[in-house]
């Protein structure tokens, strides 16, 4: 199956809207509050999901934070962006101030939308960019601006982080892609996808992108980097490849080839000191 699917965690979700419980006012001012939201999506037609996570204090500090938005792996079901306890865990393992958002990544068991616009009611890609950053900063005390906000995920979600960070670079100042790879694929993630037009095909393959990244990254200063375990059975290659192609492009990035495969075995160790890179790129609470 492609991209391993993300192994429920330490979390336990609630599936209503609103903050989980805690035992009493000071300990939840002290904890991180958990809210699984659910909001109107033009760019889907529909109600969008998403699991926030608000650092320790929030309630009561006054402040704006950075936010990270990160993207779960494909194929997987409608609830799936519920079981990445694991990341919020090695974002509290950092001490660093931030909201943590997880959006849901498609609305059906076993469903592969690539995180792409595929027509009205389809649009994954503008509703992320689009709708969901705009709820976020429209209900939450974020630092609302580009220097606010990281864009990652794993795996499929590695792809749809770096396909959508690098085409909205108004919108994100860090893209950072963890065993991922860099055109839409199937669900055996071994065939790439036609999504349309030679246009459309081109406008999806970071591949493509990476030519305009060196005027791009000038224009919008960009935190990019990627990683990829050695025994990966599949994406090892697209990784070698973009970093062989932004090297040679001069392109400023991180790239790193890790022991392991692709499952949460290689992320979660790694997860706290990519997190921690992210932020030393954004601006910090205040």
């Amino acid at each position: 199956m492609k991209r391993a699917l993300l192994v429920a965690a330490a979390l336990v979700c609630s599936c209503a809207v609103g903050v989980t419980a805690a035992l009493g006012v000071r300990s939840a001012t002290r904890r991180a509050q958990t809210e699984d939201v659910a909001f109107h999506s033009a760019a889907l037609d529909s109600e969008y999901h998403f699991l926030i996570w608000l650092p320790p204090g929030y309630a009561t500090s006054g402040r704006h934070y950075p936010v990270i938005y990160f993207l779960h792996g494909l194929p997987s079901g409608p609830t799936a962006y519920q079981s990445l306890g694991w990341v919020q865990a090695a974002l509290a393992a950092t001490g660093r101030q931030a909201i943590l958002v997880v959006p849901q990544g498609t609305r059906r068991a076993g469903g592969d939308p690539e995180y792409h616009d595929w027509g009205p009611g389809r649009n994954w890609s503008t509703a992320i960019s689009r709708d969901l950053v705009r709820y976020v900063d429209g209900h939450y005390r974020t630092i609302a601006g580009r220097g606010g906000r990281a864009l990652i995920g794993v795996s499929a979600g590695g792809y749809g982080a770096a396909s959508i960070g690098l085409s909205h670079p108004a919108t994100y100042g860090v893209v950072e892609s963890w065993s991922g790879y860099f055109t839409p694929t199937d669900p055996s993630g071994a065939t790439r996808l036609d999504v349309g037009s030679d246009a459309d095909n081109e406008a999806a393959s970071v591949y493509w992108r990476a030519r305009r990244l060196q005027a791009q990254f000038r224009r919008f200063p960009t935190y990019f980097a990627f990683y990829v375990g050695a025994s990966d059975p599949t994406f090892v290659d697209d990784n070698v490849e973009l970093d062989r192609e932004l090297r040679s492009l001069g392109v400023p990035h991180v790239f790193a080839v890790y022991t392991g495969g692709h499952s949460r075995s290689l992320w979660s160790p790694h997860a706290p000191g990519w997190l921690e890179m992210a932020l030393d790129h954004l601006h910090a609470a205040a």
